[in-house]
C-alpha cells in the first residue's frame, strides 16, 4: 500500500512577486496580484493590465529618483513657480518666467541672472528651476557664492583646485546664489571667474544678486575682472530684473508687525545701485 503524497499549489503570485523581486521591479510586485483581480473583474486585455503596472513602476522610480537627486542638489527649499506671486512683482513677465521654466536655455548652455533687491523672491525662482530640472532628469547643483568661493579657495590651497572645479563644471544646470551680499577677495574672484568661463558655452548658470552690473567691479574688487565676468554670463543669457517689495517685509505687515513708513526707507536702501537691462 502506498501512501499519497499531498501537493499543496502555488500561487501564481508567488512566483510572479519572486520574479519581480529579481527584475528590480518592486512596485510590479507590490501590485501585481491586487490589479489583476481588478482586471479580472473589469475584463481588461493582457495589454491593459501589463500597460497598467508597469505605468506604476515607472512612476515610482520617478518619485524615488525626484526625491533622491532634490537631496543631491542641495537645494535649499522645495518651491514651485505656481506658488510664486507674480501679482505682487508686476515687474515680473509672468508669460516669459513661464516660458523659461520649458528649460529650452540649459538645453543651449544659456544662463539665467536674476537681479533685484532682498525679499523679492529671486531664489524662489531660481529654485522652481532648478526643480523642474530634476523632474526632467537633468543634473542640478545648488550653492551660495560664498560657499562656492570658500570650497574652491580651500581646493586651492590643497593643490586639488582642477579636480574641485571639475565638480562644479559637471552639473547642466549650476545654481549660484546671493552673489553681491558681500564683497569677494581676489584670489575668490579670480577663482570665481575660472568657474565661469570653465561653464562658458558648456553648462547652464542661475544666479541671483542684489547688485545692479554697475556695482559688480565693487563686488569682485576689479572692474576688469567684473567686466570679464559679465561678458561670459551675458553673451547667452535671459536677465530678469525684479523691481519691488520683500515678501518678507509685506508679511510683516500684514502682521501688523511693521508699519509702512517704516518699511519703505529699507527697501529704498536695498535697491541696487546701478541700472540693469529688463
Amino acid at each position: 500500500m502506498t501512501r499519497s503524497t499531498l501537493t499543496v499549489p502555488v500561487d501564481p503570485c508567488d512566483d510572479l512577486a519572486a520574479l519581480c523581486e529579481r527584475l528590480k521591479l518592486p512596485e510590479v510586485g507590490r501590485l501585481a496580484a491586487a490589479r489583476a483581480q481588478q482586471a479580472a473583474a473589469e475584463q481588461w486585455t493582457y495589454s491593459q493590465y501589463l500597460i497598467d503596472v508597469f505605468r506604476a513602476e515607472v512612476a515610482a522610480r520617478q518619485a524615488r529618483y525626484v526625491v533622491s537627486h532634490t537631496q543631491m542638489s542641495h537645494l535649499p527649499f522645495h518651491k514651485t513657480l505656481d506658488q510664486y506671486d507674480f501679482t505682487f512683482q508686476p515687474s515680473l513677465d509672468e508669460r516669459q518666467v513661464r516660458q523659461l521654466l520649458t528649460l529650452q536655455w540649459v538645453d543651449a548652455a544659456e544662463n539665467l541672472i536674476v537681479l533685484g533687491p532682498p525679499g523679492v523672491g529671486k531664489t524662489h525662482l531660481v529654485v522652481a528651476m532648478a526643480g523642474q530640472a530634476i523632474v526632467e532628469r537633468i543634473s542640478v547643483y545648488f550653492i551660495t557664492i560664498q560657499d562656492l568661493v570658500a570650497d574652491l579657495r580651500k581646493a586651492w590651497d590643497e593643490n586639488r583646485f582642477a579636480t574641485r572645479l571639475g565638480m562644479y563644471v559637471r552639473p547642466r544646470l549650476l545654481c549660484i546664489d546671493e552673489v553681491g551680499y558681500l564683497p569677494l577677495s581676489s584670489l575668490e574672484a579670480n577663482l570665481f571667474f575660472r568657474l565661469v568661463a570653465a561653464r562658458y558655452e558648456r553648462g547652464s548658470l542661475a544666479l541671483t544678486s542684489n547688485k545692479g552690473f554697475v556695482d559688480w567691479g565693487q563686488v569682485f574688487g576689479d572692474p576688469v575682472l567684473a567686466t570679464a565676468i559679465l561678458d561670459r554670463l551675458v553673451h547667452h543669457s535671459t536677465i530678469l530684473n525684479i523691481r519691488g517689495d520683500s515678501y518678507r517685509l509685506r508679511e510683516k505687515r500684514t502682521a501688523g508687525l511693521l508699519g509702512e513708513a517704516a518699511a519703505r526707507p529699507s527697501l529704498e536702501a536695498s535697491l541696487p545701485g546701478g541700472t540693469v537691462p529688463s
